[in-house]
């Protein structure tokens, strides 16, 4: 009753808060009202003027919505608990598995709490471990992170990315591994306006192959939203200022292709491969390193053999032995293969399958060990299973795993004998294995380290997989998670996850966070695996992509149905929650069916399906959505654009946007201009009782990088607000 009572307070409470932000809204709306000419459509945009980040009017906006936001965070009953619990639950070391570089070992850490992972070096696998690199140091706040490593083919010398504020732009510096290397204060110079590339060494040691943007106005790093363009390719040579580095392909007919460039196994060839979207096909070109001499270069880079000049599939190298390359791809093949090339004999007809695509597992994974072994990863109804095979493609071991789980990270090197895998599932965080070969052929695969967890108990609970039917019949995987004491009453609290987008396959793995949403809420933890991912190979993600995107809330609508039906909860009960195309899966299905759902929050999502190919890199997206500049991309994208599609005289849930003002990737503009769609379509109606608001991050971006602090930060104020609107009490 309390809580009841409560509830209706903080509900008159921000009615008329936000009643004097929509005055301050409809102004600013009036005054810059604004149409975008589409096609032959003139499709109304009145929050235009929220696209400008830097304008006074979008600042003085912002600041409000954070101060609604922050008192109506203020009042929720349960939020120290939560915040409390989930640092506890957050405090326990984390490794990264170990990779050897030189005569050293590295691999990253983090004691628990730490904002940053930090880097160890260690000369053996028993020996004492010492801190190698700390981007704690760097930053009061831990909002500088490590985004990219490379070490030399010596291991004498590491390149590294840093970005700041969750920025996906980043600069590499470079450094030695040994402080007293007679070349450690020559090297430590910073290449910048590096966006969505590696670092790729030669094996003389002397530079590196990066790729990177032309120089960009300095202000708008990190918040600025420009389309980008003439991604190129160059090479760098250590010691040297980046003013000096040379130009190794570019594309200025297609300058929004963005490239990378990757030197062999034997460091006698450079492969570029070249996307023009995020769909899984690529062009692949090469070069010769054998006499490779930067000096000699013109103004036109290396001239490289076109093997692939069309995109059609992927290509993706895995290792050679002199001209016959391996590589992985889905020409053919919607599960993947793995095929040969001889750069030497080039022609189609030469190409020969060496693991065939599998009838029914996906090929989502593979790396060369031992010099002429295969290290393959399958996806088999979204769990992984791995196996060893030789280049002959003949199997040669599979390695058991414990449960329902997914292969978080392998490290392993062509010319190495032993390998690390790590392996987590929903409810166990992440166990490191050792694999040794041995002469007599057998090898040896051992734990190296189990994380150790505390104030958890896995055994109380249990992980299912059931499949349920979409709309059209399509048989849909889904995880569900939860104590086995749970009674099916209808009754119990749900969250409930989706992506559904860019070939991405969502699997079981390990987040201490949400163990807060289990035990303390006695909740349920689900996550549907719909089409537009990878789970089952291209043609699940092509099914949910472009005029097929209606799949894609179908089928997570059909998991809410799925839920109610079976007696596990109800519509007011269940939260939805999705970040980037999650989040635009979460708004789309909130406005299609808001009486399904007791709660959205949509994190960093695409909510302008109309103009999202004109900010940053959002070009890049349009295999999977289209483009509204096409007139027949423009009739499916306009049925359910978040921002264009808010309905009234609809009484919507509960709503969270969570977005930062330094994501560079989806931009926060997305965010803004769906709350305010929200807020002023039905804010100020009487049957809306439910909030509709924004959480606005200062100094983070898209999630990668972001600290722990902000982390535990952030998503306290999310549980706290699901637990708030649905009435939930908190469970010791």
């Amino acid at each position: 009753m309390v809580t009841r009572r409560l509830v209706v307070l903080d509900w008159i409470d921000y009615c008329l808060s936000l009643l004097i932000l929509l005055f301050f809204t409809k102004e600013l709306s009036f005054l810059q009202d604004h149409q975008s000419s589409i096609l032959t459509s003139e499709v109304e945009d009145p929050y235009f003027w929220l696209e400008d980040p830097d304008s006074k009017e979008t600042q003085e906006w912002v600041e409000n919505q954070i101060s609604l936001t922050t008192k109506y965070f203020d009042k929720f009953q349960w939020k120290d608990q939560i915040k409390k619990r989930m640092t506890e639950l957050y405090d326990y070391p984390k490794y990264g598995c170990p990779h050897r570089e030189g005569d050293r070992y590295f691999f990253s850490k983090n004691d628990g709490l730490q904002n940053q992972y930090v880097t160890y070096q260690q000369k053996d696998l028993t020996s004492e471990a010492e801190v190698f690199f700390d981007p704690n140091t760097l930053s009061e706040d831990g909002t500088i992170s490590l985004r990219a490593s490379s070490f030399s083919k010596s291991g004498e010398f590491w390149a590294y990315g840093l970005s700041q504020s969750g920025s996906d732009w980043s600069h590499y510096q470079i450094r030695t591994v040994d402080p007293n290397h007679p070349m450690a204060d020559k090297v430590g110079e910073k290449l910048e306006w590096i966006k969505f590339g590696g670092i790729s060494w030669t094996h003389d040691n002397k530079g590196f192959f990066y790729s990177r943007y032309p120089a960009q106005k300095e202000e708008d790093k990190g918040t600025g939203t420009e389309s980008l363009s003439n991604h190129s390719c160059y090479y760098h040579r250590i010691g040297t200022p980046q003013s000096e580095d040379k130009l190794i392909f570019a594309t200025p007919d297609h300058p929004k292709w963005n490239m990378g460039g990757y030197v062999s196994n034997d460091g006698q060839y450079l492969i570029i491969s070249i996307h023009e979207s995020t769909d899984p096909v690529n062009l692949l070109y090469w070069a010769s390193l054998k006499d490779f001499d930067p000096e000699s270069l013109g103004d036109s880079g290396i001239s490289v053999t076109k093997l692939v000049d069309t995109f059609e599939a992927e290509f993706e190298e895995i290792t050679n032995e002199g001209s016959l390359f391996y590589f992985k791809t889905n020409l053919d093949a919607p599960l993947y293969k793995i095929i040969c090339i001889d750069f030497e004999n080039p022609a189609r007809e030469n190409w020969r399958d060496v693991i065939p695509q599998s009838s029914k597992d996906v090929l989502s994974y593979v790396q060369c060990v031992n010099n002429d072994n295969l290290l393959v990863c399958w996806i088999r109804d979204v769990v992984d299973i791995l196996e060893l095979y030789n280049l002959q493609g003949k199997l040669l071991r599979q390695f058991e795993m414990p449960g329902l789980g997914s292969v978080a990270s392998i490290s392993a090197k062509h010319d190495h004998k032993e390998f690390f895998y790590s392996f987590t599932s929903f409810l166990a965080p992440s166990t490191i294995y050792h694999y040794q070969f041995t002469e007599d052929g057998e090898g040896k695969l051992s734990t190296f380290r189990e994380a150790t967890f505390k104030n958890f108990d896995p055994n109380d609970y249990v992980t299912e997989q059931v499949f349920y039917p979409s709309k059209d019949g399509t048989k849909i995987p889904m995880f569900i998670v939860h104590k086995k004491s749970l009674v099916r009453d209808g009754n119990n609290p749900t969250y409930l996850y989706g992506y559904g987008g860019f070939n991405i396959s969502i699997q079981p793995y390990f987040s201490a966070i949400r163990l807060a949403w289990l035990s303390n809420f006695n909740g349920i933890y689900a996550v549907a695996n719909i089409r537009g991912g990878g789970e089952y190979g291209e043609e699940w993600h092509k099914a949910g992509t472009k005029e097929k995107k209606q799949n894609v809330f179908d089928d997570f609508h059909a998991a809410a149905e799925y839920l109610v039906e079976n007696n596990y909860t109800n519509p007011k009960r269940i939260s939805i929650h999705g970040g980037s195309n999650g989040g635009l899966l979460v708004a789309a299905c909130v406005n299609q069916r808001p009486e399904l759902y007791g709660v959205g929050v949509a994190a960093v999502g695409v909510m302008d399906m109309l103009k999202f190919h004109t900010y940053t890199i959002g070009h890049f997206w349009t295999a999977d959505y289209g483009c509204s500049d096409n007139p027949e991309d423009f009739e499916y994208l306009i049925k359910y654009s978040p921002v264009h599609n808010v309905k009234a005289g609809t009484p919507y849930p509960s709503v969270l946007l969570t977005t930062a003002d330094h994501d560079d990737r989806v931009s926060p503009l997305h965010s803004y201009k769906l709350i305010a769609s929200l807020q002023n379509t039905l804010g100020k109606e009487e049957y809306q009782k439910n909030p509709l608001l924004i959480r606005i991050e200062k100094k983070a971006g898209h999630g990668a990088g972001t600290p722990t602090s902000k982390i535990i930060e952030e998503h306290s104020d999310v549980y706290a607000f699901v637990a708030h609107e649905m009435g939930l009490e908190w469970s010791d």
